[in-house]
């Protein structure tokens, strides 16, 4: 029976990702360097930190030290983030966590975002309430698809991992996931493109298709 689901977060609890892309092509207009929708795709999944190592090993023309490339993009997303008023919670995900916790189903996150990232979304949607634990990816020397930030978040969990289920909308996430053991589900979501899921042990296009009861009898 499964005791604990392990939330990814952009992409599958909030769409911060327009916020992102819009703080990372500035960022990449300021630099003066030209990144490809398929380069910025495979980034997905990525800490910003292993996002820039990456750009820094494409792009000799970056002379700026990580951490202040990370500084500055922190520093653009923070201002959009303040400013947009459109960021919402998925369709869906508000109502499957509430269920979740009200059966006394354990939720972790465990999200590639920074901390101060993910304590702002969750400020702002008031959620703290519900996780018992969140994991941040910039406490990983590598990013998804190396499992290290899941199998963390497992060893959190009130159960064994053969107990907990990943909720997970990239490819990177889903290959975390199986490569940290864990039972996957993956969210089709349309917020994020050009992902394949197809190793995920179950799909799905709505959080409707889950509650607290079909997931609990989730044989992992």
């Amino acid at each position: 029976m499964i005791k604990t689901v392990i939330f990814d977060m952009d992409g599958v609890i909030v769409d911060t990702e327009p916020v992102h892309r819009y703080a990372y092509y500035k960022q990449f207009s300021e630099l003066n360097i030209e990144v490809s929708e398929e380069m910025y795709t495979s980034f997905t999944g990525f800490s910003t930190r292993n996002t820039f190592q990456t750009l820094k090993g494409f792009f000799p023309v970056i002379e700026h030290e990580v951490e202040d490339l990370i500084q500055r993009k922190r520093d653009i997303f923070n201002d959009a983030f303040d400013t947009k008023d459109d960021l919402y919670l998925l369709d869906g995900v508000e109502d499957l966590i509430k269920d979740l916790y009200d059966n006394g189903i354990q939720l972790i996150l465990a999200s590639s975002a920074s901390k101060v990232t993910i304590n702002r979304v969750f400020t702002r949607f008031n959620l703290h309430q519900y996780f018992s634990a969140i994991v941040s990816g910039e406490d990983f020397p590598q990013s998804k698809p190396n499992p290290a930030i899941f199998i963390h978040a497992a060893s959190l969990s009130v159960a064994p991992k053969e107990n907990c289920i990943i909720i997970e909308d990239s490819t990177n996430g889903v290959l975390a996931a199986k490569a940290a053991g864990i039972y996957c589900v993956g969210y089709n979501s349309i917020h994020s493109n050009l992902q394949d899921l197809s190793k995920a042990d179950m799909i799905i296009n709505h959080f409707n298709e889950l509650n607290a009861e079909k997931i609990s009898q989730i044989n992992a």
